[in-house]
């Protein structure tokens, strides 16, 4: 088998085979780096990656041990649509560890145009496109045009509109994503919001800065209040979960309303309702505390806005873990303002500066603000690698059905 060889002139060997797997002879590989600190793969201290690569022949790909794998109908020949050198990204690109199992090819590495050799990638029918976020819609769109053989499409995100296009769209290939990689810790950043606000923690830590002992000022129960969820997927879900053991009453908008059978059989949500604008007002309206958590989508675009705050409970308080542009930002800080809203939690906000002028949400005291950090923990990203390569990859390869499909045209 020849080594491929990128546009740089560099040589490596592609890997598709687990370490117990024979293997031809291949030279070594050329393109090496080390991590970063802040984002370890915990057993390589050093990983080598191809960069931007593609081979001067089709790969021979590796025999199936038998009985050790069940049986695969296709072969995987795999574009990673990524920057290079990104250690989440090594069980897709580190071609000397070969985790990719049996019959997968990894073709090239390039997150723009220029970085691939799209001749190539068509010659050889690339089936699957593995997406890292900051690649854009335009460089994918280009991908699907020039390579017609893409079956399936995975984007490394939860999140797809910063790659949804009229051309993936229109397409074929199946587009999957990372939806639950990140529910837990955007659930717990919600209840811990709802704490934040319901004990005045802004209050406890005052009382420290300054000094001061004041054992008597209000707080609040979880128990017993209602948690509004605008959009019950893998994080409004988990939320909910949590929700229910603090003893809150959960009230759920979906875009699908499920059968009354189904709503019963929930152990998490009480109440779902549908996505109009009367049932999204009556949320906010009986909910102590309402979490965005919907995917951006034209039907989502600011669909939060200044009616919703106009009918929120006294004393609500406004969390959101979803999309900054799903809220219509000037109407929030005016709710903040005013008193419509107790308080807001939020992991994303539109800009940190406005016309040239500093965000007033960071000057707002009833706002706990955060930078699109509470996803950030130490394995949400490399476990979404290893979701594409140990559970979705085999089954395509089985020709089985791929979990997290997304609807292209919907958006999630």
């Amino acid at each position: 088998m020849s080594d491929m060889v990128n546009k740089h002139g560099n040589t490596f060997s592609p890997a598709f085979t687990p370490q117990n797997t024979p293997t031809p002879s291949s030279t070594a590989i050329t393109s090496t780096s080390t991590p970063s600190t802040t984002s370890k793969i915990e057993s390589k201290p050093e990983i080598a990656f191809p960069s931007a690569s593609t081979f001067s022949k089709p790969p021979t790909p590796a025999k199936q041990p038998a009985g050790k794998f069940p049986p695969r109908v296709k072969e995987a020949r795999i574009l990673s649509l990524s920057f290079p050198d990104d250690p989440n990204n090594a069980p897709v690109e580190d071609v000397a560890a070969k985790h990719l199992p049996p019959g997968a090819t990894l073709l090239q590495v390039g997150g723009t145009p220029d970085d691939l050799d799209l001749d190539l990638l068509n010659k050889y029918e690339a089936n699957v496109a593995f997406v890292s976020p900051g690649v854009t819609g335009t460089t994918l769109a280009q991908v699907i045009n020039a390579v017609p053989t893409l079956e399936w499409i995975h984007s490394r995100s939860a999140g797809v509109d910063g790659i949804v296009s009229s051309t993936l769209t229109k397409s074929e290939a199946v587009l999957t994503n990372a939806k639950g990689a990140f529910s837990s810790t955007l659930a717990e950043y919600a209840l811990m919001a709802c704490n934040y606000f319901a004990k005045d923690l802004r209050s406890m830590l005052e009382n420290r800065r300054n000094k001061e002992w004041k054992s008597k000022y209000p707080v609040l129960e979880l128990r017993g209040a209602t948690f509004g969820i605008v959009g019950y997927g893998s994080i409004g879900r988990a939320a909910a979960k949590l929700a229910k053991a603090y003893g809150m009453k959960v009230v759920a908008l979906r875009n699908n309303v499920p059968s009354a059978e189904e709503v019963e059989a929930d152990p998490y949500c009480d109440v779902v309702i549908g996505p109009d604008t009367d049932s999204l007002n009556k949320l906010f309206a009986k909910s102590d505390y309402v979490l965005c958590a919907a995917p951006l989508t034209p039907k989502t675009y600011r669909m939060i806005g200044k009616e919703q705050f106009d009918h929120a409970k006294e004393g609500c308080v406004f969390i959101n873990v979803g999309k900054s542009l799903i809220v219509d930002e000037p109407a929030l800080i005016e709710a903040l303002k005013d008193g419509r809203l107790k308080g807001a939690g939020l992991d994303v906000f539109n800009n940190e500066v406005v016309d040239g002028e500093e965000n007033e949400l960071w000057n707002l005291e009833n706002v706990l603000l955060n930078s699109r950090n509470m996803k950030i923990t130490d394995r949400y990203i490399l476990g979404s690698t290893q979701f594409f390569v140990r559970t979705n990859l085999p089954r395509f390869m089985r020709g089985e059905p791929l979990l997290n499909q997304v609807d292209k045209r919907a958006g999630y």
